[in-house]
């Protein structure tokens, strides 16, 4: 494949817009040798890992732990990779590592297969999360970590992190983890939570979680700076998705609904405003945002339904729908037509009772 087919620089932003980044395009294959090759060097010879979800509430965490100890080795690993960073600190890890698991939360005993082998490595595991967790899957895990887990609609894992870790946090931090969640939960009470989702998205992890240990909530001007420019084109992709986005009934409900490669964060506030009760983004690599309102706190129950999970105003998910590349074809040329059905048939499963009851 040309180069310049895939190239973000080169493909006008109307288009952009409705196609994956270029990563979408690299073979799992390739990501696979890299990353375990990437994994390997940064697990060689630390004596403390952190494996978190990179983003601003995982990367908190990792803050927190390096505030507290120290050097701390960081291995990023997104909710469906949590297996694979296990299997790597069990091949690559130090014997008596100290291992802390950050804002993941497995969706089976598959997810976790490697803990029993990474539990007789390891010095000990420390597991801090706040999504919602099955209750026998939770005793599992507890079985071989010091799980804490806390409770999804009221903290971030940035909290539970600064509860749960024995130190004297200066107060920059505890403010870190208030805007952290200001975002995480989607309160939106806090405009610096916005830029510190945006940073921890676009700068390289480590560079993240420098800035915040050293400048906590409040970034510094050069990063500003930063974040500015960059939302240039993300206001010009979000504009597009708002563009597209339609309003339907589903049941009691109206649910926003609408595609593009965009944060999803805004347009879902968009929708809101526009009178939806809960907002679906459906992505151009065939995952969706799934976010709600007062008026709809359900939306963990929705992508629970097509391969995902979250919290109750705010969830994410992957239906399992696509068996060849013609399949994402036809998802980018119908601007997710398929992915949009499927979520809103979840949404049309609800129970209205259930609600009525919680």
């Amino acid at each position: 494949m040309d180069d310049h087919l895939i190239d973000d620089e080169t493909i006008p932003l109307a288009r952009r817009s409705v196609l994956p980044g270029e990563g979408f395009f690299t073979p799992d294959s390739f990501d696979e040798v890299q990353a375990e090759r990437e994994a390997k060097e940064t697990l060689e010879g630390a004596e403390r890992v952190v494996v978190a979800d990179p983003d601003a509430d995982g990367l908190g965490c990792v803050a927190l732990v390096r505030v507290a100890h120290g050097d701390a080795a960081l291995l990023g690993a997104g909710p469906h990779e949590i297996d694979e960073a296990l299997e790597y600190v069990a091949e690559f890890g130090e014997p008596d590592l100290d291992l802390y698991v950050c804002d993941l939360c497995p969706d089976d005993e598959g997810d976790v297969a490697a803990l029993p082998t990474v539990a007789e490595r390891a010095g000990a595991i420390r597991w801090f999360d706040h999504h919602q967790w099955d209750d026998d899957l939770r005793g599992y895990v507890a079985e071989y970590a010091d799980l804490v887990v806390g409770a999804s609609d009221e903290v971030c894992t940035t909290d539970v992190a600064l509860d749960a870790i024995d130190y004297d946090f200066p107060e920059r931090y505890a403010e870190l983890a208030l805007v952290t969640r200001d975002h995480d939960l989607w309160l939106r009470e806090d405009p610096r939570s916005d830029d510190l989702a945006d940073y921890a998205y676009w700068a390289d992890p480590e560079e993240y979680v420098g800035t915040v240990v050293e400048h906590g909530a409040d970034l510094p001007a050069d990063v500003e700076e930063y974040l500015a420019e960059r939302r240039v084109e993300k206001e010009a992709l979000i504009e597009k998705a708002v563009d597209r986005a339609e309003l339907t009934e589903v049941g009691e409900w109206t649910v926003g609904v609408t595609y593009g490669r965009c944060s999803q964060n805004e347009v879902a506030e968009a929708m809101r405003e526009e009178g939806a009760d809960a907002s679906v983004i459906v992505k151009p690599a065939g995952s969706a945002s799934i976010r709600g309102t007062d008026a709809f706190e359900r939306c963990h129950e929705v992508a629970g339904q097509v391969n995902g999970g979250g919290h109750p105003k705010a969830a994410g998910c992957k239906p399992d729908i696509y068996d060849d590349m013609l399949d994402y074809a036809h998802h980018w040329t119908t601007r997710g037509a398929v992915t949009k059905q499927v979520i809103l048939e979840a949404f049309r499963n609800l129970d209205p009772a259930d609600e009525a009851d919680a």
